[in-house]
């Protein structure tokens, strides 16, 4: 049921979404709904949750003797596909709604940065960076992505992202990222 509602609500958006619409779209009913998820906007953290969980699983699959800048690039690939960008904007949509506070949504915020952070300041510290430093060039990992997928999402100019994300990975790779 899960994996029903991330495709339908990436694709269908969410702003004017009710519960019973979700429920008729994935053949259930609305108080299946509830009783698995709580309220709508659960079931929308629970599907952000699980792109994101997806998200981190393809960066652990491409882990191992991949240099760290092509396994940057790869990820980089995946998440500037214009494929992932319904899943991109459900993301960012339901984060904003999180930070805003809105009933239901704010448990999102618990782990959304770290649940990133640590496997990448881990992947750091196997690939030579100071554990010192491994943490705070994770965060700036995650912080840089996040921002240029939002102007990606903005502007559509994927060579000019593109293009800022190559240079992200030049200076991530030569140790000159601030730590």
């Amino acid at each position: 049921m899960l994996d029903a509602a991330v495709e339908y609500a990436a694709h269908q958006g969410i702003s004017d979404l009710s519960l019973r619409q979700l429920a008729a779209a994935l053949g259930t009913s609305h108080r299946m709904l509830v009783y698995h998820f709580g309220s709508k906007e659960a079931l929308l953290v629970a599907v952000v949750r699980e792109v994101e969980a997806r998200q981190r699983q393809f960066l652990a699959d491409l882990d191992g003797d991949v240099p760290p800048e092509e396994l940057g690039r790869r990820l980089w690939d995946r998440l500037a596909d214009p494929a992932m960008w319904p899943y991109e904007k459900l993301f960012f949509e339901i984060y904003s709604q999180a930070l805003r506070s809105r009933p239901h949504t704010a448990e999102l915020l618990d782990g959304i940065v770290e649940s990133w952070v640590a496997p990448i300041a881990d992947l750091n510290v196997r690939n030579g960076v100071p554990p010192a430093d491994a943490r705070a060039t994770a965060r700036l990992s995650v912080a840089v992505t996040r921002g240029l997928l939002l102007d990606l999402l903005a502007t559509g100019d994927q060579e000019g992202v593109r293009a800022a994300m190559e240079r992200f990975l030049v200076l991530y790779r030569g140790g000159t990222v601030p730590g």
